[in-house]
């Protein structure tokens, strides 16, 4: 991408940089939906810090950014370590000076069992990972953005945080917490400048999913997840990622404590 092409309005593709110049942490960059929703918001104009506990994942998202023509940094941090996120948020400021936005959505996947067959390390895995995590990432980022006048969070949660399946019972109680948090640290901080969302995804065809959806013990789970939705398919990682470059965007100023849900129907069927 040519300095023109980077300072301008419109990226190459014509869409608007409405997160021009701001900076913006990414967890689970590795991931499927970290690495499409790293793509968007770096086309978006996003001064990216993309982080996964995955230093071989997370470097294959920023040479794929870089392919691209887009600038991006990326620091290994274990989202259940407090020192390791504490560090995340202290290079980040060494790099930019400054953090504007947050997309919290490192994540791992339930052991799918049911309650009674988990261990107690599975649970604990589940909950330090999905919603600890999130704790700790909004604990150091909103002091960062505070001493920058503002900014916007936004926490990758689940259409589990509103239903129930079989054998999800760690990921269903986390994901619920995190729309909990979400609201409450929206309360927290909203009149001091920062805005605090969560994306409710459907099922999202990551690799992750992919796999899943091929296992015997979870395959016929994953076709009736498929009917379900009523667009009659599952989600791509970029749709995720253009919900959550809306809510780190300027234009969704008047959106607070929101639960947006984005899982082509899934919840309203």
């Amino acid at each position: 991408m040519t300095e023109l092409n980077r300072n301008a309005a419109h990226n190459a593709n014509g869409m608007p940089r409405v997160l021009e110049g701001k900076v913006i942490i990414v967890t689970g960059a590795g991931g499927g939906i970290g690495r499409e929703s790293c793509r968007v918001l770096a086309a978006a104009g996003a001064r990216l810090v993309i982080s996964d506990r995955s230093e071989s994942e997370g470097q294959a998202t920023l040479a794929l950014l870089n392919a691209d023509g887009y600038e991006a940094n990326f620091v290994e941090a274990d989202v259940g370590s407090e020192a390791s996120v504490q560090a995340l948020v202290a290079r980040t400021l060494a790099l930019h000076g400054r953090l504007d936005g947050a997309f919290n959505n490192a994540g791992v996947e339930a052991a799918n069992k049911p309650l009674a067959e988990l261990t107690l390390a599975e649970w604990e895995h589940g909950i330090r990972i999905d919603l600890t995590g999130v704790f700790l990432c909004m604990k150091y980022q909103i002091p960062a953005m505070l001493a920058n006048g503002g900014g916007s969070i936004v926490n990758t949660a689940s259409g589990l945080a509103r239903i129930a399946v079989p054998c999800q019972a760690e990921y269903i109680s986390a994901k619920s917490g995190v729309a909990g948090l979400t609201r409450a640290a929206a309360m927290d901080y909203g009149a001091r400048g920062i805005r605090v969302n969560a994306i409710l995804p459907g099922v999202i065809r990551t690799p992750m999913i992919a796999r899943l959806s091929e296992m015997p013990e979870t395959a016929a789970m994953f076709n009736h997840a498929r009917q379900r939705h009523i667009l009659q398919r599952f989600g791509e990682p970029s749709e995720i990622g253009e919900a959550a470059k809306w809510l780190l965007s300027d234009a969704a100023s008047f959106v607070q404590g929101a639960e947006i849900v984005v899982d082509g129907g899934f919840l309203a069927n």
